[in-house]
């Protein structure tokens, strides 16, 4: 049991810390308020975790077929690009300093915006039927597999979110709208990159 959460604590910290569209996102809402970091980075989650959920019950087998993770991949490149452009919209935005309370209606929107552009995202559901067997070949243990995971995901999804929020004064203006810019322009690398892929 502990070696199968373990090893699924790492395939969590894999999965969460490598800098994709997610995290960028998570970064970006967290200059702003560390509720709505969270927020994005726990439906993310939930997308993970319905994702694997659906796997290991043996309803995604439609989904490894090339064509569906074609359609997924343009509706989620398509999405990417939103993100991109209401970020980049937004750059000039001013850094609160101080922590504004943020309507329930705005957290739940931005826990969406997770969501989507994680079950939007055929690379997701590649990752997880690839972790599905591995844990099947290495005969882990899955409940404990999947809750060393989940613990990982949520560890970065809280801690890293923090970091940023704890120091964005240290962040001044034109900084902010700079990474803004960059944020905005990887996310368009990451929708390009996925969107060329589908077609070639």
């Amino acid at each position: 049991m502990i070696v199968s959460f373990s090893e699924g604590f790492l395939l969590g910290l894999g999965a969460a810390i490598p800098l994709g569209p997610i995290n960028i996102l998570i970064m970006n809402n967290a200059l702003k308020s560390y509720k709505a970091g969270v927020a994005l980075g726990f439906g993310a989650m939930n997308a993970d975790i319905l994702y694997l959920s659906l796997i290991l019950a043996g309803f995604l087998k439609l989904f490894n077929s090339p064509d569906i993770l074609n359609i997924i991949g343009v509706l989620g490149s398509s999405f990417l690009l939103y993100l991109a452009y209401d970020i980049y919209k937004n750059r000039a935005k001013k850094i609160k300093l101080h922590t504004q309370p943020i309507p329930i209606k705005n957290l739940s929107k931005i826990y969406i915006q997770g969501v989507l552009l994680t079950l939007l995202n055929p690379y997701t559901i590649v990752f997880w039927f690839s972790i599905a067997g591995y844990a099947a070949t290495k005969n882990l243990n899955t409940g404990f597999t999947i809750l060393g995971m989940i613990s990982a995901i949520t560890l970065w999804t809280t801690l890293m979110p923090y970091l940023v929020h704890k120091t964005k004064h240290k962040i001044s203006q034109r900084a902010a709208t700079y990474l803004s810019i960059f944020s905005a322009l990887i996310l368009c690398g990451f929708a390009l990159s996925l969107f060329v892929h589908v077609i070639f």
